[in-house]
């Protein structure tokens, strides 16, 4: 089954939209959407590694633009957007309780650690900035910085190693695909609990 899903995967980067989709996923992912970019842009580094820092600037952009996108959503339409999406999503409370303890430094913080971990969500913390009027310069300016350090870290990483990473990968999907889902699982239970 996982093997499918690889191939599946490594399919689809290579389709001629695969670029269109990773902009759509990168955008969407700082603002709404819950699946990172990196589930797109790691298969499309490996199927095309002759298209890695296209691939990096195009996710870095698109993902800058979501984020702009969320802090509107968090500045002029919290309450109609935002607040239904983070409360369906189980994100309320998180969000309530970094609202209660951001200020200027904190919020900067968060969108350095969002946007290079995903901890916490970028989506999350775009919408909260919003909400809080962060100043949009030093807003898109911390994103940029932080987008782009990770995807172009990534590129990076898969233009250095990456016939290792799908070689290891392919060898061992089922190691990996198990222990991938069990830091999902860990990660479940950690937050439920939280």
């Amino acid at each position: 089954m996982f093997d499918r899903l690889y191939r599946w995967t490594l399919g689809l980067a290579r389709h001629r939209r695969a670029e269109w989709a990773l902009g759509v996923i990168s955008f969407t992912e700082s603002s709404f959407f819950p699946i990172p970019a990196d589930v797109l842009f790691v298969p499309m580094g490996l199927a095309r590694p002759d298209r890695i820092w296209r691939y990096a600037l195009i996710a870095s952009v698109t993902s800058v633009l979501g984020g702009i996108f969320g802090w509107c959503i968090g500045h002029y339409a919290f309450d109609l957007l935002a607040r239904p999406f983070l409360e369906a999503t189980g994100k309320i409370a998180t969000f309530d309780a970094l609202r209660d303890g951001a200020g200027t430094w904190a919020i900067l913080l968060m969108l350095v650690t969002s946007g290079l971990a995903h901890m916490p969500p970028m989506k999350v913390v775009t919408i909260l900035a919003g909400v809080l009027s962060f100043d949009p310069v030093l807003f898109i300016l911390s994103a940029i910085v932080a987008r782009s350090a990770r995807f172009y870290g990534l590129g990076w990483l898969l233009a250095r190693f990456g016939e290792r990473i799908a070689t290891f990968v392919e060898r061992r999907l089922a190691w990996v695909a198990g222990g991938v889902l069990l830091v999902l699982a860990a990660a479940w239970f950690v937050l439920k609990g939280a």
